[in-house]
């Protein structure tokens, strides 16, 4: 038998996997499951692995990730396409796609006539709240959906990274417990908020290309560059703000409340305030603020000023 499974939601592929797995005897799987990566697949490896016989099992399973992206056109993807007519009955193959397939390729229409395609696409919107709400009642707590809307809104709506945070959250209030509103702000990190603070991070270390590419996601991600400078004003405070009490030998947690920050905000802050001399983050804020006049008096385009605040921080500073 033949699988494809493909599309963008990796959690959904990969529990697919986890099933078909799960089909062989533990015991034996070691004996009857082989993985082999299509980057670097040999026809006469993928033979061996399929026609080897199933040791105290009905069927053998064999894995094979991205060949369908990685086989190269000619000879090589038609003597795929061949072998796949030839397939033993006794072996489940699956071929695992980590991106979206060439649909005109032949090894996509293929499979599409032998075996069976499955596409995983994210949940979203209203189906994506109620997967939450599911899993959140596996985890053996309870998720309404304000609460899983409000998750997303912070965390984003990748299923991986979606359980990854239930899991966290369903340890934390315990079996039968409620997720609420508050406890999802107390441990549930900010996607953009993690997205600026690897662009600070790639800024402070003058990674001039990284940087520009990480202020680039954020206006990806949808913000305007008037609210991302707006952002880094306020992130380069908190900065100062840590940079001075950890003068004062305050440990990070009262520095989160003095600062009314959450204790991995001030932790990561610590780190990045490191990175700036005496006098710079001043300096620094100083520019911004104004980059910020001149967008607003129309000397300067907003996403230019941005483009402009990273080169001069990454060559050596803002000099006004």
């Amino acid at each position: 038998m033949l699988y494809l499974f493909y599309g963008p939601d990796e959690l959904a592929r990969s529990e697919a996997v986890a099933e078909l797995c799960a089909r062989v005897p533990a015991d034996v799987a070691e004996l009857n499951i082989s993985r082999l990566d299509g980057r670097r697949l040999k026809l006469e490896t993928l033979a061996a692995a399929c026609e080897a016989m199933p040791f105290l099992a009905d069927q053998r399973l064999v894995i094979v990730s991205d060949a369908l992206k990685h086989t190269k056109a000619g000879k090589e993807r038609d003597e795929l396409r061949a072998y796949l007519d030839q397939v033993p009955p006794a072996c489940l193959l699956v071929f695992v796609e980590g991106e979206d397939v060439d649909r005109r390729s032949v090894l996509f229409t293929q499979l599409k006539k032998s075996g069976e395609l499955h596409e995983f696409q994210p949940p979203q919107g209203g189906e994506l709240v109620r997967w939450m709400t599911e899993r959140a009642r596996r985890f053996g707590v309870r998720l309404d959906p304000p609460v899983a809307q409000h998750m997303i809104e912070l965390a984003g709506g990748d299923p991986r990274m979606l359980q990854t945070e239930l899991e966290k959250l369903a340890t934390y209030v315990g079996r039968k417990g409620t997720i609420t509103v508050a406890t999802v702000d107390l441990l549930v990190q900010d996607s953009q908020e993690q997205n600026l603070f690897a662009f600070l991070d790639d800024l402070s270390m003058r990674r001039i290309g990284a940087a520009l590419r990480g202020a680039h996601a954020l206006l990806e991600d949808g913000q305007a560059p008037t609210y991302i400078l707006f952002m880094l004003a306020r992130q380069i405070r908190i900065l100062l703000g840590v940079q001075e009490l950890v003068a004062q030998r305050m440990r990070p947690e009262a520095i989160a409340a003095e600062l009314g920050q959450k204790p991995f905000v001030v932790r990561k802050a610590i780190e990045q305030a490191r990175a700036f001399g005496h006098g710079e983050l001043s300096e620094l804020h100083a520019r911004l603020l104004e980059l910020d006049l001149a967008t607003k008096t129309g000397r300067i385009q907003p996403e230019t000023a941005l483009e402009l605040f990273v080169a001069e921080t990454c060559v050596g500073g803002a000099r006004g």
